[in-house]
């Protein structure tokens, strides 16, 4: 017979009072790390295009400003949009269908053809984007990457758009992009806004929260300006990005998170790079063929990602799992012994929860009440993209191995 181990009563207080701390410590953690957060701001108008360029089909373009106008310097400015496409046909059509609808519309449409098999190329063709086949990515580059300077190289515009075909951006996205101070000398970087559509999306909720908060660039005072760049959407100024080495520079070209490599490159070079979040004017549907794809998807982005963060976001992000671990463990304690304390602590991490996942995307209405489930996915996720890294093994997406180191 085993005998029944008893817990001092005293210890079990002390206990519990020590997990409420820590609780509570991770919720202003939570706070703080996204309470700078800032979506485009509203342009001041309608930007013009240059004479004599057609916009992408269905698109209608403001006149454009006299040449001789000293007061329009944006009247020549030439926006080209790069989309690096592998196997994006069912993507594409949300995707170019909004850039045609721009009040600024951009200049050139080029998607990159990154050795699709689904019909990517015709599509885009028939969306009225020109479609470029740059071949299989050489040595020590990844397929995106590769596809990037090409389009790059290709482009024609002053303004580079690099936008992921799982984008879709409001009307005045574009405007409201070129109206940031950075638009003018530097980059403008935004992490979309997750939409969803079916229950198992819900899952990445925590994950998308976190993607903000390890940026270290929406936190609280005192902020220190983030070295840090969103793969998704980020505008460059030509001279700009030539000044940061653009994709070919050889710590950004092999790497998953050639987006971070980039705005640290930039920084380098004295290039300023503003951080946004999408709100509602850039958003993306991340991962809608399934939870299969959101496995991988997520595998491959977060030990990427956790290698970038610096030590102390990385110590604040820790505490704000953690904390949430607890409050998520408050529930079933709740079920059983009716403590009124542990309700609470439940009810305060769905309220922040909510708060945090509208920051990230939408999301259904029980997500933030239920999510010890997109939690527990995350910390699934992440233990097993970290080994990945830590056994050297790669990760698979859309079809190639991809270093998860």
């Amino acid at each position: 017979m085993v005998a029944a181990v008893m817990v001092p009563p005293g210890m079990m207080a002390a206990v519990r009072a020590r997990d409420l701390a820590v609780s509570c410590a991770g919720l202003a953690a939570g706070a703080w790390l996204l309470a700078g957060i800032r979506t485009p701001r509203p342009a001041p108008g309608a930007l013009p295009g240059p004479a004599g360029v057609k916009p992408p089909t269905g698109a209608q373009a403001d006149p454009p400003a006299a040449p001789d106008d000293p007061t329009a310097p944006q009247a020549a400015t030439r926006v080209s949009v790069v989309i690096p496409a592998r196997n994006e046909a069912a993507s594409l059509p949300a995707l170019l269908g909004s850039l045609a609808a721009q009040s600024r519309p951009p200049d050139e449409v080029l998607v990159v053809d990154d050795g699709s098999t689904d019909g990517t190329a015709g599509v885009a063709a028939a969306l009225g984007a020109t479609v470029l086949h740059p071949g299989s990515p050489p040595e020590g580059w990844t397929g995106k990457t590769w596809a990037c300077h090409t389009g790059a190289e290709a482009a024609a515009g002053d303004v580079l758009l690099f936008l992921d075909a799982d984008v879709t951006l409001a009307p005045d996205a574009l405007a409201r992009l070129l109206a940031e101070p950075g638009a003018a000398d530097g980059a403008v970087t935004v992490q979309p806004s997750h939409r969803t559509a079916r229950a198992y999306e819900q899952l990445s909720a925590v994950a998308n929260v976190v993607t903000l908060m390890g940026t270290g660039a929406f936190t609280g005072p005192p902020r220190r300006p983030a070295a840090m760049a969103f793969g998704p959407c980020i505008l460059w100024r030509r001279s700009a990005y030539q000044a940061a080495g653009g994709h070919a520079e050889p710590g950004a070209r092999g790497h998953v998170a050639e987006d971070i490599a980039m705005a640290r490159n930039a920084r380098a070079a004295g290039v300023p790079v503003t951080v946004l979040a999408g709100g509602d004017t850039v958003t993306f549907r991340m991962y809608p063929d399934g939870p299969g794809q959101l496995l991988a998807g997520w595998t491959k982005m977060l030990g990427q990602g956790a290698r970038w963060t610096p030590p102390r976001l990385q110590v604040l992000v820790g505490l704000w799992v953690t904390g949430a671990l607890i409050g998520a463990s408050r529930l079933p304690a709740f079920v059983f012994h009716r403590r009124a304390s542990d309700a609470a602590l439940y009810a305060a991490w769905v309220a922040e929860m909510a708060w945090l996942m509208d920051r990230a995307g939408t999301w259904r209405r029980w997500t933030p009440a239920a999510f010890p489930l997109p939690l527990l996915t995350f910390v699934a996720l992440f233990a097993r993209s970290a080994w990945l890294a830590v056994t050297g093994r790669p990760a698979r997406w859309r079809g190639r191995a991809v270093s998860a180191r």
